[in-house]
């Protein structure tokens, strides 16, 4: 499988996981998307946003960004704002 095939992963964020290492949707779930989201900002985007990080959270689990669960978006929202 490849990264575009994975829920809310486009040509650029796929070109982003692969900048920082990550080339393959088992490297993604292995990793997380949080510690995913840490290395595209620190070393390709400095401006990526909490929805890039939603996107890697539903390609993690297979949904799109918009079905992650209420608990999941409030966590993520504040690994995100700790990390501005």
């Amino acid at each position: 499988m490849k990264l575009t095939e994975l829920p809310n992963i486009g040509p650029v964020l796929a070109d982003n996981l692969k900048k920082v290492g990550v080339e393959t949707p088992e490297a993604l779930r292995s990793l997380g998307a949080e510690e995913v989201w840490l290395r595209i900002r620190l070393q390709v985007d400095a401006g990526a946003c909490l929805h890039q990080l939603q996107a890697l959270a539903g390609a993690e689990a297979g949904v799109p960004k918009k079905e992650l669960p209420p608990e999941r978006k409030a966590t993520l929202k504040s690994f995100f704002n700790s990390h501005k």
